[in-house]
This record gives C-alpha cells, sequence and structure tokens, in this order.
C-alpha cells in the first residue's frame, strides 16, 4: 500500500506466541483507539507484511518458536516499505548487549517483561509520537529501565 496510507494507518501489528499476553497487548493498544492485528509467531508476522505495510506501528515479542521477533525486524529491513513500521520489542531478556541487539536491528523501542499497564501505554504512546514526526529511522530509541522510559 502506499506510504500515505500508512501515515493515516490506525492499524498496529502484535505478534506473540503467548495467547495472554497477546491478549493483553491487544486490549490496551485498542483501548488507546488503534485497530488490532495480532497474530501467533514471527512467521505469520512476516507472511502478512510481505503483502501489507499499513500499519503504524508493530509490536513484536523478542521469543517465539519459529521466527523470532528480532528475525522478523532483520526481515523488515530489508524491504524500503517496511522501514516506515517503527517497532517496539517485548522482551523477559534482561542483559544490555541483547537489548543494544534489538536497537542495532532498528527496534524504537524495547519493553522489559513483566511491564505494567501504564508502562506499555507510555511506550505506545512513545512510538506513535515519534512515528508522527518523522520517519522510522530517525526516531528516538526508548527503553523501560526501572519504572520510566528512558532514550538509549
Amino acid at each position: 500500500m502506499a506510504s500515505s496510507t500508512n501515515q493515516q494507518s490506525k492499524r498496529i501489528l502484535i505478534a506473540d506466541d503467548d495467547p495472554v499476553i497477546r491478549h493483553l497487548v491487544s486490549k490496551l493498544v485498542a483501548r488507546e483507539g488503534y485497530s488490532v492485528v495480532a497474530v501467533n509467531d514471527g512467521g505469520e508476522a512476516c507472511r502478512l507484511l510481505r503483502r501489507d505495510a499499513d500499519f503504524r506501528a508493530a509490536i513484536f515479542d523478542m521469543t517465539m518458536p519459529g521466527v523470532s521477533g528480532l528475525e522478523v525486524l532483520r526481515f523488515m529491513s530489508t524491504e524500503n516499505r517496511l522501514l516506515r513500521i517503527p517497532v517496539m520489542m517485548i522482551t523477559a531478556e534482561k542483559d544490555l548487549t541483547v537489548i543494544t541487539d534489538l536497537f542495532a536491528a532498528g527496534a524504537a523501542a524495547v519493553l522489559p517483561k513483566p511491564f505494567s499497564t501504564i508502562q506499555i501505554q507510555t511506550m505506545l504512546h512513545m512510538l506513535i509520537g515519534q512515528r508522527q514526526r518523522g520517519s522510522y529511522h530517525e526516531t528516538k530509541q526508548f527503553a523501560i529501565i526501572g519504572e520510566r522510559p528512558v532514550r538509549m
């Protein structure tokens, strides 16, 4: 779809293999007024993104069976039409090297598990706010450290 459509899209792609987390994140995103497209794994996210780039943002779990969130992020970096979509990664990983790798691969935000409702809402607002001010690769990068988002 055209990039002008992407800028107006109210759709957010969510990929998480955990049905509880997927439902919670979907519910919070919908509460913020966005239309949710939720998939069960990274492979499904890649298949969808191959034919549809009309998303305001994406939220991926880092660890999923088959195709991981990191692999989806790397796939997105190979297609110009997908570079406009800012991605928030959700991870239980605490190793700063892994978080740095997520940012290096193009993540605009990293949200560690466990997270609170307020944390995901704050990160979503930052992700969408950055998207509205510039292209995906011009966005600032954020992670939750402790209870507060921190610009990386």
